[in-house]
């Protein structure tokens, strides 16, 4: 057998993973990682606050694909092979420990993203896979035997018989000009998994207060989100922003992140049940001054701004609370309507919406439809997921197909 030669593009969690995949499924093919900045695994180094979200303690494929904005029917077939209880025994066979908290995100038992990081490292390069960073590919042409020419930063040419890009998202249109030069369209990017800006005083004043349940919709579309929110000194945040945020990437952007966005504080109550505790508080605490009577689980401090919102005089007794106050009170509860001006990125965890068109890749093997020979894996694909590990979770999915894949056809 003849040693042929693999190209990898890109030096994250994909490109890693389909390289470790690749040779352990016994591929002797000589493989490169090519990253064009100073560090490899960078995003795997700042994810979860620098802990690194490595996957979701879901072991069901099927569940586990409902929190894919795109990609979800893509990814069944995959999830089948390699899903996130296989990601947490590869770790744990290389002395990498996960832990599952309590939202079902799964971590290292250190905290720290650099356990990852070394376990990752160290086996690529106990496998004798060249690492090749501060290497960007400019270009990547097609040669006469089938295989590529990639032409680095530094203008050194390195020729491969199979090549996978993994180039993380399609940001900006450049990072997905490799795909286009091999004939691939690319869905246009936008961005997933971001905040609110809200620019209200009475909200901001709140910077730091948390809801634990809140439901989020925008008026006009099917928008509609339910679980913890985090006021910010900005305007909103927490897992209901950014699963909203995920799951109307397209709209919000085509609305250029100029909408309305309606809070209804209290899901769990209906207009009769937040009804009957107004009149309970007016029955029990009547002297009480309504601003200092908070509904359960709602914090004192947005409690009382919502009272205000609702245009009730803050010296207002529970026993003068009138029926139309009431009812104002409770339109504030339900339906706060806060103008969004405009969008702010998830801290340095940058995802976004768009990539390869899905339709132009085998996912059977993640070999292009279009071109022979090259693969794709990760965030360079039109597929993005929930916060919580279902990014990671896709791009060691689709890195260990990939790789097994390659390891399948190497050079004879």
């Amino acid at each position: 057998m003849k040693t042929g030669r693999i190209g990898i593009v890109g030096g994250g969690a994909a490109g890693f993973f389909a390289a470790l995949a690749c040779t352990a499924a016994g591929c002797k093919d000589e493989i490169s990682i090519f990253e064009r900045g100073p560090q490899f695994l960078a995003k795997v180094r700042i994810s979860g606050g620098g802990r690194c979200n490595v996957t979701h303690a879901c072991f069901d494929a099927r569940e586990f694909v409902t929190r894919y904005p795109r990609g979800q029917r893509e990814l069944i077939g995959p999830f089948q092979k390699f899903q996130a209880r296989d990601t947490v025994e590869w770790f744990a066979a290389r002395g990498v420990r996960l832990k599952t908290e309590a939202d079902g995100r799964m971590f290292p038992v250190t905290d720290s993203s650099q356990t990852i990081i070394d376990c990752l490292l160290g086996e690529a390069r106990r496998a004798g896979v060249q690492l090749r960073a501060n290497c960007g590919v400019e270009n990547i042409a097609r040669t006469m035997d089938g295989g590529f020419e990639l032409t680095l930063s530094n203008q050194e040419k390195f020729s491969c018989d199979q090549l996978l890009l993994a180039l993380g998202g399609c940001r900006t249109p450049a990072l997905g000009q490799l795909a286009v030069a091999l004939g691939h369209t690319l869905e246009p990017p936008v961005p997933s998994l971001f905040t609110f800006q809200i620019a209200l005083p009475w909200l901001r004043e709140l910077a730091g207060v948390s809801v634990e349940s809140a439901e989020l919709s925008v008026p006009g579309t099917d928008l509609r989100e339910r679980g913890p929110l985090l006021i910010t000194h900005t305007g909103l945040s927490g897992p209901a922003v950014l699963r909203l945020s995920a799951w109307g990437a397209r709209e919000l952007h085509a609305l250029n992140y100029q909408f309305p966005l309606r809070v209804n504080w209290l899901p769990q109550f209906n207009a009769a049940k937040l009804s009957a505790e107004l009149e309970a508080r007016r029955q029990s605490q009547p002297a009480r001054l309504l601003v200092n009577a908070p509904i359960a689980p709602l914090s004192a401090r947005l409690w009382e701004k919502l009272v205000r919102a609702a245009e009730i005089a803050p010296d207002t007794r529970c026993a003068e609370l009138s029926r139309q106050a009431q009812h104002r009170l409770i339109e504030q509860l339900q339906r706060t309507e806060l103008p969004v001006t405009g969008k702010s990125l998830n801290k340095d965890e940058f995802v976004t919406c768009g990539g390869v068109r899905l339709r132009e890749v085998n996912f059977k093997t993640m070999e292009s439809r279009l071109c022979p020979g090259l693969y794709f894996a990760g965030e360079v694909l039109d597929i993005d997921g929930l916060t919580g590990g279902f990014n990671f979770q896709a791009a060691w999915t689709t890195g260990w197909i990939a790789g097994h894949a390659m390891a399948l056809t190497e050079k004879c």
